[in-house]
């Protein structure tokens, strides 16, 4: 039988209060100055000083803004930086709302398609429930990117550049979920009231009809062919007439995607490591790329990618920037607030019981872009964000190690690294990936801020 709160345990809380050491003190500062500012810990910015023994020049960090989409910027980022190396272009940039327009179009398709396969359960459903909560949403994971970029192509940021839906995108993706969730419902009535699947289909291209239109208006309409001209770091001009978006991948940014492998370090009791993972209703493109996660010891996951730095590639990485981090500073570490002292009271967790309990899980790509190794090991890493260059480094931020054991989940790395062992591990377990149902933390979206 539940216990309620009895006046007896409030004085007994109170009584415990006044023998706690500096609580007079520590209450002043919280109260004055609010919880992280009081347990600030100076000692971090000490620590974190932005010098390190491996680090690669990715130039003017890039802004997402008021949207969601650090996912497809950090990714694209990933992607311009042997352009701007390559062709002598300083601050080039790919276009982030062309991806943009084709992830939301496929998102939406996504989630008609889905809405249609599960019409015979009922909308009390917990997966039904989970569709419909949000249709569609800026975040993203690496894999889904992939797909919109096989399909599609990428086009520069010059010729398709943003505008003030995509920067500030909590209108449109209002107008779009309403619009989603009465189509849903009309589709499940379609397929519950015996419609031919002809006739459900054609309903349901006449939904992406208007989705189309709406984008079109709000984004733009993107370009079949386009022209690309530039001005490199010489002086030299460029130009090169009636490209497509899927040519000018080919040829410029030359990535071959398919040997980039989703990484992730989740250290739970229902995920053995080097076996492939998958999410239920996590995708973008139907008939496209599956998200596929291979799971990895931190300490294996840490040496592929100190590896692929020292080749000269960056990582694609996703994490949980709420944590332990702060903005302004640029600095993102497990000490960096010290509330066990302010509070004198035990918060620690392991990872996998962050994840276990909805405490943590990923909201945020990066890219990072150095390492300092000292005595063979990573004490931090320098990251590139997307949230212009006001913040911390000029835009770039410094990771303790400890915070990458606690709050990095995922991480993007180039086949060639892998041993023939995780390969061999990757290659077969994509064969037969083991499905996670759709609310599992290695489903989430990176979509901050």
């Amino acid at each position: 039988m539940a216990k309620e709160i009895t006046n007896d345990d409030i004085a007994k809380f109170t009584s415990d209060l006044a023998k706690h050491p500096g609580v007079n003190i520590a209450s002043h500062a919280a109260q004055e100055n609010g919880i992280f500012k009081a347990s600030q810990n100076l000692q971090s910015q000490i620590d974190l000083t932005p010098n390190f023994s491996i680090e690669i020049d990715t130039g003017k960090p890039a802004d997402q803004k008021q949207s969601g989409r650090c996912w497809m910027f950090s990714a694209l980022n990933t992607m311009r930086h042997p352009v701007q190396k390559k062709y002598k272009i300083k601050d080039f940039e790919l276009s982030q709302n062309y991806t943009n327009f084709w992830d939301k179009i496929e998102k939406s398709n996504f989630f008609l398609e889905n809405v249609i396969a599960s019409s015979n359960k009922p909308l009390g459903d917990r997966k039904v429930a989970f569709l419909f909560t949000t249709p569609q949403q800026d975040g993203g994971q690496w894999d889904m990117l992939c797909g919109i970029i096989e399909k599609y192509g990428i086009v520069p940021k010059s010729v398709y550049p943003e505008t003030a839906n995509a920067t500030n995108s909590g209108a449109l993706n209002d107008t779009l979920n309403t619009l989603l969730r009465k189509d849903g419902l009309e589709l499940r009535r379609l397929v519950n009231d015996g419609k031919s699947k002809d006739e459900v289909e054609k309903r349901k291209n006449e939904m992406l009809n208007d989705v189309f239109r709406i984008l079109a208006i709000s984004l733009g309409v993107p370009p079949k062919k386009f022209d690309f001209e530039y001005t490199d770091d010489n002086g030299d001009y460029h130009r090169e007439d009636g490209i497509t978006p899927k040519e000018f991948f080919d040829k410029y940014v030359g990535m071959n995607l398919e040997e980039h492998v989703s990484t992730i370090n989740s250290p739970t009791d229902d995920k053995p490591y080097h076996k492939v993972f998958s999410v239920e209703y996590l995708g973008n493109v139907e008939g496209g790329r599956q998200v596929r996660h291979l799971n990895l010891k931190i300490d294996e996951m840490k040496d592929l990618i100190i590896k692929q730095l020292k080749s000269g590639e960056v990582v694609w990485f996703g994490s949980n920037v709420s944590k332990d981090s702060e903005r302004q500073l640029g600095l993102l570490d497990t000490n960096i607030y010290r509330r066990d002292e302010l509070f004198d009271v035990d918060f620690s967790m392991s990872k996998g019981d962050q994840l276990d309990s909805s405490e943590s899980m990923m909201n945020h790509a990066m890219v990072i872009t150095g390492v300092d190794v000292v005595n063979g090991k990573p004490t931090k890493w320098k990251i590139e964000n997307s949230w212009g260059d006001k913040p911390g480094f000029k835009g770039y931020f410094i990771m303790s190690d400890a915070w990458f054991d606690s709050f990095v989940y995922q991480a993007v790395i180039n086949k060639k690294f892998l041993s023939d062992d995780l390969k061999k591990a990757f290659d077969e377990g994509s064969k037969n990936p083991i499905e996670l149902l759709p609310w599992d933390p290695m489903g989430a979206l990176a979509f901050k801020y």
